[in-house]
Parts: structure tokens; sequence; C-alpha cells
């Protein structure tokens, strides 16, 4: 049976979430929920709802660290409906503790984020990868924007998110690039506001790619503050 409670502190504005809570085998879980409704576009890596399309909500879920299921966007289907969010949507996985999230605003653009940093490491790993799934330790980004973008300025924004992520794992003296299953979705709205153009750039070097990479950057640091981090070599 999954309960809805009031978010652990305020997150009034574009993009508020609620606080989920569950038990399974035992264990108490949290999940994060933002109800976006209608009107937005989603760029997403994640393994629900994934790539660019309308979706009117983000489930951002906490699972075990021992999680075994070979299912995980059906997973995230049933608990998704579970708390009653209609229509299509993205779903991400965590084994982080999502009731530590980081939440930040800059110039109209707000993040979200949650971090897990059991197994982190460098993406350019010197050995192959394998088969074998990495554990959902996972570092987990959302970001709402108040303006549309073209698909091009989608992608831009969903590669300017792990950037201004990578930045912030540094400053925070974490000798990594993030986790292997870390996952980003960015939301842009469908239809301009009045008087506004549909955005062509997200780069960390345009107007709305900046605010994004500080909102980013905020939010993570956040998060991975508030993470109890064990020790790991690269």
């Amino acid at each position: 049976m999954t309960a809805v409670l009031p978010p652990p502190r305020p997150t009034a504005g574009l993009l508020p979430v609620q606080r989920l809570t569950r038990v399974e085998d035992g264990e108490q879980l949290d999940s994060l929920l933002w109800r976006a409704g209608a009107g937005w576009r989603m760029v997403s890596s994640s393994v629900l709802g994934g790539g660019i399309g309308e979706r009117s909500w983000v489930l951002n879920a906490q699972v075990s660290h021992g999680y075994r299921r070979t299912d995980p966007d059906r997973h995230l289907g049933e608990l998704a409906r579970a708390a009653g969010a209609e229509g299509v949507g993205v779903g991400l996985m965590t084994a982080a503790d999502v009731r530590a999230y980081g939440h930040a605003r800059d110039g109209g653009v707000e993040a979200v984020a949650t971090a897990g940093l059991g197994v982190r490491g460098w993406a350019a790993s010197p050995t192959e990868g394998t088969s074998t799934p990495a554990r959902p330790g996972t570092i987990n980004i959302v970001v709402a924007l108040p303006v549309a973008l073209t698909d091009a300025a989608l992608v831009n924004a969903v590669s300017t998110a792990p950037e201004a992520k990578v930045q912030a794992l540094l400053d925070a003296g974490h000798d990594c690039s993030g986790t292997p299953t870390d996952a980003v979705c960015v939301a842009a709205r469908v239809v301009p506001l009045p008087g506004e153009e549909v955005h062509a750039f997200a780069g960390p070097r345009s107007r709305w790619g900046a605010r994004l990479a500080r909102a980013v950057h905020r939010a993570v640091a956040v998060a991975a503050g508030r993470e109890h981090v064990p020790a790991a070599g690269r």
C-alpha cells in the first residue's frame, strides 16, 4: 500500500514533488512524484518513458540495495499507477534515500536531485563493461524549464545537466564523474508562453542552459552533501 506524505521541506513552484512511502518485503521505501500534468515535453534516459515526448509525471522511486527484479519498467509503472499518476510518464529508480533530495531554483528553472554514491566512479573506466548490471546506487536529476525548447535544445539540455552534476561532485571533493546508473530527465513546455519563442539552445552558455546548469549544480551539491558516502576508490 502506498501512502502520500507531505514533502520533507517546501518545494512549491515549477517542480513540486510529493513524497510517497510504501513497504516492500518488510522494508519501508520512499519515492518522489512530480505530477506535471499536461503541456510538458520531456527528454530522459530513464528506463520507463525515456526518449523525447509529451509526459505528464515523473516518479523517482527508491528500491532496496539488493534489488533483483529484471523488469524495472514494469515495476515503476505499477508504482506510478498505485500513486494515481495518470497518462504517460517517466520512471527513475535509485537505491538512495530519496528523502534527502536536493532542490534548487535559478531564473525560473528548477532542479531536483537524489544522490547515491556508493558505486561511484569515472565514466571512462579502464575496464570493459560487463553483462552484470550495476547496483542501483544512482544520481537521478529532474529539471523543469518554464519555456519551450526545440528537439535539439532538449538534447543540448540533457547533456548540460550531467556536466553540471560532475562539476558539483568535483567541487564537493568526490573523485568521480558519477555512478554507472545515473539518469536524467529534462522537462520543457510544449507551447511557448506569450511573448516567448521556442528556444534553440540549452548549452551552458545559453540563457536557459546556464540557468539549468546552476540549478542542477546546486541540487546535486545539496543531495550529495546529505548522502552518507562509504569509502571507495576509482
